[in-house]
């Protein structure tokens, strides 16, 4: 892997509730510097993300129903479509997991389909967050049939936010289950260069970190 394709594998994430403006500054100032694929924020801070960005080739990402995804359905919707609005290019959407547990999945993959819908209705993806560590194994599987079914662009892990975060185990199923027709994001507790690898290996397309210019100067001095 060389340089330029690994910091393309990244969105630079920046997603805690105390984050300030300057804090966002100094995120974009740092995926402008390494080409970041993109920037991670909320929604509050999508405005200025996408001033800071605009013509650099990193897209701003959004999160939406962010970090319970016990929202309505309406309210993800209203969310997405005001990032997309904006200037967000890409929308990561927490399931509603307890739907998921319960055994729901109609109510999830119609979600999922309706943010798929606006998200591509504006040229830009959706990424599923499932918060693998609150599913079992046949659960994570039907989560990641639902947004294959649904017409999502990637399945992803965690909020960061969860009891738990990326396994290279998880990986490897999200991958086994959507095969090549699906992205798949490795988020929560990725630090290193060792854990973006172990997490490419298995299967990632994308890597959600706060940790981007660090896995980068490690890559730089190998």
């Amino acid at each position: 892997m060389t340089e330029a394709e690994l910091v393309r594998l990244i969105d630079h994430t920046l997603l805690k509730p105390e984050a300030a403006p300057d804090d966002i500054r100094r995120l974009c100032a740092g995926a402008r510097e390494f080409n970041f694929i993109s920037a991670c924020v909320n929604p509050a801070y999508v405005p200025l993300a996408a001033s800071l960005l605009a013509g650099s080739g990193v897209k701003v990402c959004a999160v939406t129903g962010f970090p319970l995804g016990a929202s309505l359905t309406r309210t993800k919707l209203f969310e997405a479509e005001s990032a997309l609005r904006l200037g967000a290019a890409e929308i990561d959407m927490v399931i509603h997991v307890g739907a998921l547990r319960a055994g729901d999945d109609a109510a999830v993959e119609n979600e999922i389909r309706q943010l798929a819908r606006a998200c591509h209705a504006r040229g830009a993806l959706l990424k599923v967050i499932l918060e693998t560590a609150l599913l079992t194994h046949e659960k994570k599987v039907r989560g990641a049939t639902a947004a294959m079914n649904a017409g999502a662009d990637f399945v992803k892990t965690s909020t960061g936010f969860g009891p738990g975060g990326a396994t290279v185990e998880d990986v490897a199923l999200l991958r086994s289950v959507v095969g090549s027709r699906l992205g798949v994001k490795a988020s929560g507790g990725i630090r290193s260069l060792a854990d973006l690898e172990r997490m490419v290996e298995a299967g990632a397309s994308r890597i959600g970190t706060s940790s981007g210019a660090k896995i980068v100067q490690e890559f730089r001095s190998r």
